[in-house]
């Protein structure tokens, strides 16, 4: 099932790509709550490149990786990537103005609820636009 969630960015189509795919910025919102964090972002932003996002509880009772392969890019539009558990993903750009509207589609997985999953990617996605702003 394929599940689509967005955020509009008070910030131009530029600064809203660019947090998305530069690893410093990633660390500073890939995460859905201040009970997490993600200490290391690894990207190699081309098609076929791979990447790696450590997400980490602060407590450090969990840790997983968030990882895939960047199946599509096309600048300033659309990112398409793989998990390394084979779920698609496809992010898209769209520029409103001043303003840059996310939108993610996503491919769930049979550990969480619907209702888990949808909320947990719109907080990071939420996390991204606060981070994206405050710059």
């Amino acid at each position: 099932m394929n599940v689509v969630i967005e955020a509009t960015v008070n910030k131009p189509l530029s600064t809203t790509w660019q947090a998305w795919v530069t690893p410093e910025d990633i660390k500073c919102w890939n995460f859905a709550n201040d009970d997490w964090c993600c200490p290391n972002a690894e990207i190699d932003f081309k098609e076929g490149g791979q990447f790696n996002y450590r997400m980490t509880a602060k407590d450090n009772s969990m840790a997983f990786d968030f990882s895939g392969k960047f199946s599509k890019i096309i600048a300033f539009n659309t990112i398409n990537f793989t998990l390394n558990d084979g779920r698609s993903v496809s992010v898209e750009f769209i520029e409103k103005g001043d303003d840059t509207t996310v939108k993610e589609t996503f491919q769930t997985e049979d550990e969480s609820t619907l209702e888990q999953q949808k909320h947990g990617w719109q907080m990071i996605l939420n996390n991204f636009k606060k981070h994206v702003e405050s710059k």
